[in-house]
């Protein structure tokens, strides 16, 4: 009895110690600990949701958890990255982000968030040209034959956008700006819907990224009258840049990347980065890439920070100009 008494006298003043040990256990977890998500900003269908589920397909296996895409539409993006920003630094919580909130951080009065402060970048996925596309029951052949007609009918024709203060908002401000012409803006929660009323003839015209539109494209449903980057598509060849359409001063295509909430451990990024470069260099991703007009990109996180920075000062010189302001 005695040596039992004992016994439960040193379990006891063990105890504190081995509680202490096994949360240094569970505190040096190494990631992933649990399933993986995504957080997509936007509906299914888009190229956020296409991008963020091919590198959670590839993701998966590579790291021996599941990568849940959850979909989280809304104020142009903004309420994904919110909840991303909000979410526990443990590297378990990823955003596709996108373009759209580098031109946000301009166009919102107010957000929950600091996109350069709260975030960690990891990698660009893709860069993807934008294509202004018209219902194929449309007459014009050309982006000037749109803009005359445009101008005899001011504010008569539509566009749509994956939403106030997207990229396809800023570029059909822009478009406007360079043409002289006065269109009315039309926001989407995202692709899908606006492909929809797009095909049903509700919106005249979309500057949409090439990703959802290209299906339509090739069916011969939607037209497509100009690429907004700089060089010509390796999918539309034949579609001329803005700039040879006589839309000079308009070059701009849209990228999407993976970032995680600012405090997640570097060690966590850095695996995240390797990981998912990885997978972007392999030659099934990129062909799949390509195949959906994407071009394939996995650059370093100090080139991801680099270029955050940069289009954040570009686009609010934009929006400045176009006066594009959403409350």
């Amino acid at each position: 009895m005695k040596s039992q008494r004992r016994f439960g006298k040193v379990l006891k003043a063990l105890a504190p110690a081995c509680l202490l040990s096994m949360a240094g256990v569970c505190a040096a977890q190494p990631w992933p600990a649990k399933p993986v998500t995504i957080v997509v900003p936007f509906p299914a269908g888009g190229t956020t949701d296409v991008l963020a589920r091919a590198v959670a397909t590839k993701l998966s296996p590579v790291i021996g958890q599941s990568v849940i895409v959850d979909n989280r539409p809304g104020a142009g993006s903004t309420l994904g990255a919110a909840l991303v920003a909000k979410a526990a630094p443990d590297g378990h919580t990823l955003l596709m982000g996108a373009v759209h909130h580098t031109i946000a951080t301009s166009v919102y009065k107010k957000l929950p968030y600091d996109f350069q402060k709260d975030f960690a970048p990891i990698t660009t996925v893709a860069i993807v040209p934008n294509v202004l596309v018209v219902s194929s029951a449309k007459p014009y052949k050309a982006v000037a034959d749109l803009v005359a007609d445009a101008k005899t009918k001011p504010e008569k024709l539509s566009y749509g956008s994956n939403g106030s203060g997207t990229a396809q908002h800023l570029i059909g401000t822009q478009f406007q700006m360079a043409s002289g012409t006065a269109l009315l803006h039309v926001p989407y929660k995202g692709s899908a819907p606006l492909a929809t009323d797009l095909l049903g003839g509700q919106v005249d015209m979309s500057f949409d990224t090439i990703t959802p539109v290209l299906p339509f494209i090739r069916d011969g449903k939607l037209k497509p009258l100009a690429v907004t980057t700089a060089k010509r598509s390796s999918v539309l060849p034949d579609v001329p840049t803005m700039q040879e359409a006589g839309i000079s001063s308009l070059a701009i295509g849209t990228w999407f990347g993976l970032l995680a909430p600012a405090a997640t451990p570097a060690t966590v990024t850095a695996r995240l980065n390797a990981e998912i470069v990885r997978i972007i260099n392999t030659p099934e991703f990129r062909k799949q890439m390509m195949d959906i007009g994407a071009e394939p990109v996995g650059n370093s996180q100090a080139d991801m920070v680099r270029q955050i920075r940069e289009e954040t000062e570009k686009f609010a010189g934009l929006v400045k100009a176009g006066k594009v302001t959403v409350e």
